[in-house]
């Protein structure tokens, strides 16, 4: 049994007690006529993922629509069967937004099913990006709420977005992630359940969609890849709600990268090509030039190398034309030498060392956020030992070892590792040295 996490959520949003709940659809049934002796413990076990009998499922739908002052459905509380086609509002925005928020919910309270998720592949991962890509468009975003979102809330939004971003590059994913989970249960749950416009809800689902990216990033980040790959389709649909197609790429990117991590190197190909095709127009130079080079690090990996220097020279020529204070806040993180960093990891798939060593060292001449720096460095350590330049990669991997110190990353504690393989498997002078302060790093638990 899956626990019921829609349940509890509407149950949250409600303000209604295990008790209170019993005790309400024990009335409900009086007026038609059944006896009922719920008690608090029934409830805990509906949570817990058992399908209560007869007509107590209508019921519940009853309480709650009464509580919420809006119509609730049996797949809105998770009581719809399974097998039967599920009703309008299960597939609307606002069936979507109550599935998003359970999620939520689910992931602050650290519930092990959310959190130890495999990805899903094949047809589920590949359908939200086909969703988003075609029709139907939400014509209409609007709601009708208890509270009205104003300027401000939305403000408040977009400065928690950059505000979580810097802590993620600062200190890393696990500790942030806690921090933006909450955010999002504590301040845009309300807001996406609130009452706005067509307008407003535009900006809303947009900032929103912002948000739950970085909490993706996070998750993946964490190692949570289930999790962040649900987050990732979460801001694709809110992307869509908004109507902003360079979001969507920008999000779309994101799953890209996932999809080079997992290996899925077609997947990888396929989804950025559709963020290419799709936004169109709307693509910024600045992700045009990074979802080029991530497809040139999946021909590489596939051992294309025809198409992987062709999107090498396409990654560069979008980066020329990258023109900061034209970039949406999203694209921030395409900083100077980005670009070199993927196409260095592309050209060291293809064993074109000598190459692969320039741009890696152009990358880390470039300044980067704390976070890009480690990478650089791990990039051009690794690309350093295999042009049998001992003594650099040294030097390199005690600066990346230093620069890593007060951040909690999976991802970053793998590139540490690797880092620390290839040199102890190398043997030179003052690799162990480089190993053991690598080591002192990883001792610390995350």
């Amino acid at each position: 049994m899956q626990p019921n996490t829609l349940l509890d959520a509407i149950l949250d949003e409600a303000g209604i007690s295990h008790a209170g709940l019993a005790a309400h659809v024990n009335q409900a049934g009086r007026a038609r006529g059944l006896a009922l002796r719920y008690e608090h413990t029934a409830v805990a076990r509906w949570l817990k993922g058992q399908r209560p009998r007869g007509q107590v499922p209508d019921l519940i739908c009853e309480v709650l629509a009464g509580r919420l002052h809006r119509p609730v459905t049996l797949d809105d509380i998770g009581l719809g069967v399974p097998g039967e086609p599920s009703t309008p509002h299960a597939t609307s925005l606002s069936g979507f937004v109550e599935r998003a928020t359970a999620l939520w919910r689910s992931d602050e309270q650290q519930r092990p099913h959310i959190l130890g998720a495999p990805a899903v592949t094949g047809t589920p991962a590949v359908m939200p990006v086909w969703e988003w890509e075609n029709p139907p468009e939400d014509v209409d975003v609007s709601r009708g709420g208890r509270h009205r979102v104003t300027p401000a809330d939305l403000e408040m939004l977009r400065a928690a977005r950059t505000h979580y971003e810097q802590m993620y590059r600062k200190a890393g994913g696990i500790a942030t992630r806690t921090r933006i989970v909450g955010f999002l249960n504590a301040e845009a749950a309300p807001l996406l359940r609130g009452s706005y416009t067509d307008a407003t809800g535009r900006q809303l689902h947009r900032a929103t969609g912002g948000l739950v990216a970085i909490a993706g990033i996070c998750a993946y980040d964490s190692d949570a890849h289930g999790l962040a790959q649900r987050y990732f389709h979460q801001a694709l649909r809110l992307a869509k709600a908004s109507g902003d197609r360079g979001l969507g790429a920008y999000v779309i990117a994101l799953l890209v990268n996932q999809a080079l991590f997992m290996r899925e190197y077609r997947q990888a190909v396929a989804f950025a090509e559709a963020a290419l095709r799709a936004a169109g127009k709307h693509i910024t130079p600045a992700l045009a030039s990074d979802l080029y080079a991530m497809q040139a690090k999946a021909y590489a990996h596939l051992g294309d190398g025809t198409s992987a220097l062709s999107c090498i020279r396409r990654a560069e020529q979008a980066a020329e034309r990258i023109r900061r204070g034209y970039e949406p806040d999203e694209t921030g993180y395409v900083q100077p030498g980005l670009v070199n960093v993927q196409v260095a990891e592309a050209l060291l798939s293809l064993g074109e060392l000598v190459a692969a060593g320039e741009h890696a060292a152009a990358a880390v001449d470039n300044p980067a956020h704390d976070r890009g720096r480690v990478h650089r460095l791990a990039m051009l350590s690794t690309i350093e030992l295999r042009r049998g330049n001992a003594d650099k990669a040294v030097a390199t991997a005690v600066q990346m070892a230093e620069q890593a110190r007060g951040m909690e990353s999976q991802r970053l504690r793998d590139r540490l590792r690797a880092v620390r393989e290839h040199l102890v498997r190398n043997g030179c002078a003052g690799t162990a040295e480089a190993a053991e302060l690598i080591d002192g790093a990883l001792r610390v638990p995350l």
